[in-house]
């Protein structure tokens, strides 16, 4: 069966071109979020991190966690987690430590440093949601709605993964 004959087929042909832009949106939108956390970083001189760096500060917040828990969570693949807590370590952006238990498994926690980064960050995700709101772009319900389509999309993908079906 070819590709256009199985996105033709009756039930996916509703949907199918909405998915797709939805994949290509889903892929600009993370570029573009990229551009805009480097954009800010020049703003403010801040050029030893990179936005990716960046978004692992902020997504670890004031939790201590291992590689393999970010890993599992889906934020981050194996070997760029690795290679990225490494330099923020050697940046002094994160403490890592040696669990005494497991002496293979390192913990990581943020800095003075790497929490700067993260009020950085939170600072500009808030301007931004300012600035949606100020222009009437999106409404909290919209917002709501969004994330919900999003979560739904996200645990059909997980399924697929785990070969659920």
């Amino acid at each position: 069966m070819t590709i256009q004959t199985r996105l033709a087929a009756p039930g996916v042909r509703g949907l199918t071109p909405g998915y797709l832009e939805n994949l290509a949106l889903l892929e600009r939108l993370h570029r573009l979020l990229l551009d805009v956390i480097k954009d800010e970083f020049e703003r403010v001189a801040l050029l030893e991190i990179n936005p990716v760096q960046a978004l692992l500060l902020f997504n670890i917040g004031d939790n201590e966690v291992t590689a393999g828990e970010l890993k599992s969570r889906g934020y981050y693949q194996g070997s760029n987690v690795s290679y990225n807590l490494k330099k923020l370590v050697e940046l002094g952006y994160m403490h890592h430590q040696r669990s005494e238990i497991d002496r293979r498994s390192v913990r990581v926690r943020l800095t003075d440093k790497g929490r700067k980064v993260r009020l950085l960050l939170a600072e500009l995700f808030a301007r931004h949601a300012e600035g949606l709101a100020a222009r009437n772009l999106i409404d909290p319900d919209g917002m709501e709605a969004m994330n919900t389509a999003l979560r739904r999309v996200e645990r059909y993908w997980t399924d697929q993964i785990r070969y659920i079906y």
